[in-house]
């Protein structure tokens, strides 16, 4: 549960070297690169290539496909690569261009076939086309001009204007014909027809290797990544050098590999004003959380990682609006179908774990409220011995999602506290902590009547707010910090704000079991007919009713539950944003050794 320790590694080599060395980086995987020739950021070293999946994809949508080639002595990946991306462009320049002649065709067939005669031939006058709605033609017929209707239609005539210059008056804009005659149009729109049918028998073609090309996409990721790695570098004859952020851990092999090969190689931490990407690190039962925190935003370098705190409080929050046993048993059954399905590579691994985690919080909760499908257990039943909570008792559960959301935002103002032990800078989210937790005991105390508590309360909310004015800008010259500590009372705002902003929780649990509810009613209903049709209604009513609500409930959890993390959360216990630590790494598996 941490965010990995960097080092800052300056590589230099011979330049007749460059590609050998770049190669065997990319095998070791452990260089996240650091642009030194101006083209921008390192190119991430995940998933197929933008050109590599464009390749593949446009051979897969292929309508008609040949027999897949067994015969692989022949292929070569990058060729076809090129091959079909030239394809593809020049196949897309002649669809635009059929649409083109068509659109031109179609608008010139009602003014014939005609070509300009030379401006001479007609004594300097010009031709000049309009499309003129038939109710306007009057107003043409005004304008004095040499004109004629060449054709007409339910709508529009056809008028040519004979003048010198382009006329004044005429109601409508002019319309533009071109230059080229229909015919000549009509025999251009054949050739790219033509030219089209041979470049998708050339695609037909090409799609016997659509297996052979698609097994190759790492080869092909793997290129594009090393050429790209090659611009990152900054060459001065006769030595480059490659700058990259590197895992502490991995130092040593550095090291190991700049002395096999003759290198220079410096190595240093990193400074504050430098921005290293983020590395998060996790164990395996709770890497889940380090998912949704990255599915939102990255936690900058000098941060603390809120993985496991985001995977443990999105499980509460999904069972606390999810809320029911029953429900909660569907989702369970869902993650047994695709559990194998989802095992197939880390991410799906990780998923299932929080998926499990989300099953176990939603039946519990649902037990404590008691509600199984929207019944709730019989009274004195085995059942009911769990229920615990009454979703209805508004004032009690409104109360329970305030205090959740109260030790919420306090637990990410101790992570902040804790970020910042080593400065005084800690006492001001210490503060808030005071704050937030008092404000609630103060609620409580006055609830209750205990007159003692709420003074108390007040005198740690006092002592919280003094702690946010004094240290909020620690460290920083006396007028800025003394102007940062007066602004940081706005915040009280946002405190209270955000946590009452976890009345959600309440809410919406509450809207599940509502509807869950009303359904059974529907249905009971409809099954007090007596009816075969009532009893056929009665089962479509709870299926399509509850899968309504089971759908809808599932939305509510997953996007409710992450924003109480990422915006309520993030907003007081991760102040910064930092971008993910990327590899230069190799996809296509091929082992180093220092003997290569």
């Amino acid at each position: 549960m941490s965010i990995m320790r960097l080092r800052k590694v300056t590589l230099l080599g011979h330049i007749d070297d460059k590609r050998r060395v770049l190669d065997e980086l990319q095998t070791l995987g452990c260089l996240h690169l650091i642009p030194l020739g101006g083209e921008g950021a390192a190119r991430a070293g995940h998933g197929p290539s933008q050109e590599a999946a464009e390749a593949l994809r446009f051979l897969l949508e292929c309508p008609q496909k040949r027999r897949q080639a067994r015969d692989t002595s022949t292929f070569d990946a990058l060729e076809v690569e090129h091959e079909v991306l030239e394809l593809k462009r020049r196949l897309q320049d002649l669809q635009d261009e059929r649409d083109f002649l068509v659109k031109r065709i179609k608008d010139l067939e009602p003014w014939g076939n005609f070509r300009f005669p030379p401006v001479e031939g007609l004594d300097y006058l010009r031709l000049w086309f309009y499309l003129v709605p038939n109710y306007r033609l009057r107003e043409v017929e005004e304008t004095g001009l040499c004109w004629e209707v060449v054709h007409r239609d339910t709508r529009y005539c056809y008028v040519v204007v004979i003048s010198p210059e382009e006329p004044e008056g005429m109601p409508v804009k002019r319309t533009h014909t071109g230059a080229k005659p229909l015919r000549e149009l009509e025999g251009r729109l054949d050739e790219v027809e033509l030219a089209i049918e041979d470049a998708e028998a050339s695609r037909t073609s090409l799609t016997r290797w659509c297996v052979a090309y698609a097994s190759s996409l790492d080869q092909l990721e793997d290129l594009a990544a090393l050429e790209h790695a090659s611009t990152q570098t900054q060459d001065a004859d006769p030595v480059f050098a490659l700058s990259a952020w590197a895992p502490k851990e991995r130092i040593d092999e550095l090291y190991g590999y700049a002395d096999h090969h003759g290198m220079v190689i410096d190595v240093r931490k990193p400074t504050r004003d430098e921005t290293p990407p983020t590395l998060l690190r996790n164990e395996a039962a709770l890497a889940g959380g380090q998912d949704l925190v990255t599915f939102y935003m990255t936690p900058g370098y000098w941060t603390w990682d809120p993985s496991i705190a985001v995977f443990i409080s999105f499980s509460i929050f999904f069972g606390m609006i999810l809320a029911d046993v029953g429900y909660g048993a569907v989702l369970g059954l869902i993650a047994v179908a695709y559990w194998k399905k989802m095992g197939g590579g880390p991410t799906g691994r990780r998923l299932r774990i929080l998926l499990v985690c989300l099953v176990a919080a939603t039946v519990l909760y649902g037990a404590l409220v008691g509600s199984y499908f929207g019944v709730s257990p019989a009274p004195g039943s085995p059942l009911d011995h769990f229920h615990v909570f009454d979703l209805y008792d508004a004032p009690t559960m409104m109360l329970f999602s305030i205090g959740v959301g109260a030790i919420h935002v306090a637990l990410a103002n101790l992570a902040e506290a804790w970020r910042l032990r080593r400065s005084s800078a800690a006492l001001a989210p210490l503060g808030w902590v005071f704050i937030v937790l008092g404000g609630l005991v103060l609620y409580l105390a006055q609830e209750a009547g205990q007159e003692g508590i709420a003074d108390m309360s007040i005198a740690f909310m006092l002592v919280g707010l003094a702690m946010a004015v004094l240290f909020t800008g620690a460290g920083q010259p006396l007028l800025s910090r003394t102007l940062r500590g007066l602004l940081s009372i706005t915040k009280l705002t946002n405190a209270f704000g955000d946590v009452m902003s976890y009345l959600r929780l309440f809410a919406l649990g509450l809207a599940t079991a509502s509807l869950a509810t009303a359904f059974n009613g529907m249905a009971a209903e409809a099954r007090a007919q007596e009816t075969g049709l009532g009893v056929l209604t009665a089962g479509l009513v709870l299926i399509i009713g509850h899968t309504l609500n089971f759908v809808l409930g599932l939305m509510s959890a997953v996007v409710h539950g992450l924003r109480l993390n990422v915006i309520e959360f993030f907003n007081w216990g991760v102040t910064e944003e930092g971008y993910l630590y990327q590899p230069f790494n190799r996809k296509e598996e091929r082992p180093w050794t220092q003997s290569s």
